[in-house]
């Protein structure tokens, strides 16, 4: 099977930029500031520790050429998000990586690790497309086997709603066979960093 594609879909952990929907409900925005460094960390520690190319598309364009240290590390191949809604950006994603497993990922998920991913991996070797379902019904991967006639999953869906995983399994092929990784939290509001916290206690 070829080699495995991991796209990360972030923005760097700035103020006004980044996790602005928690900054709101935390009342702080230098809290969530720190909280996307810690997802944002993770993230790219667990996509840079295995057998498969790892691929940070960023938002806005001006993040291309910003070093964060290891949180951005310098040698992390870095291509544009490109203009559009979330749909057209990952749209993108999917029409640059190669044929061969790719998955999708964001920076809000802060357990997500290197065994995921290579679980995430071995699943589509015997399935079509794999989830990671998030709490709120979105989900933190989706993977697909991508051949030269795969058609994107990406349109009509609700995002940032309890809907996202569904629309997006619904526009899969009917044969479709689907792999299911263990549910994650995204954090994305004060809630989520709450019960993400009462988790590790």
């Amino acid at each position: 099977m070829k080699r495995a594609t991991l796209l990360i879909y972030a923005k760097p952990p700035r103020m006004g930029l980044s996790k602005t929907r928690l900054a709101r409900s935390l009342g702080s925005p230098t809290q969530a500031r720190r909280i996307a460094m810690m997802t944002l960390s993770k993230t790219v520690r667990a996509s840079l520790s295995g057998a498969w190319n790892t691929i940070l598309y960023a938002a806005p364009d001006k993040a291309l050429c910003q070093s964060i240290g290891i949180v951005w590390p310098d040698h992390l191949e870095r291509r544009s998000q490109g203009r559009g809604d979330i749909t057209d950006r990952l749209n993108k994603g999917l029409n640059e990586a190669p044929a061969g497993p790719v998955m999708f990922i964001g920076a809000d998920a802060p357990d997500i690790s290197p065994a995921l991913i290579r679980r995430a991996i071995r699943g589509l070797h015997r399935s079509d497309a794999i989830f990671g379902p998030a709490l709120d019904g979105g989900f933190w991967l989706f993977g697909l086997n991508k051949q030269a006639r795969t058609k994107s999953p990406f349109h009509n869906v609700r995002w940032s709603s309890p809907h996202a995983m569904q629309d997006v399994w619904a526009n899969l092929p009917n044969h479709a066979k689907v792999g299911i990784l263990p549910q994650l939290i995204d954090i994305d509001d004060a809630d989520d960093w709450d019960i993400w916290r009462a988790s590790k206690k």
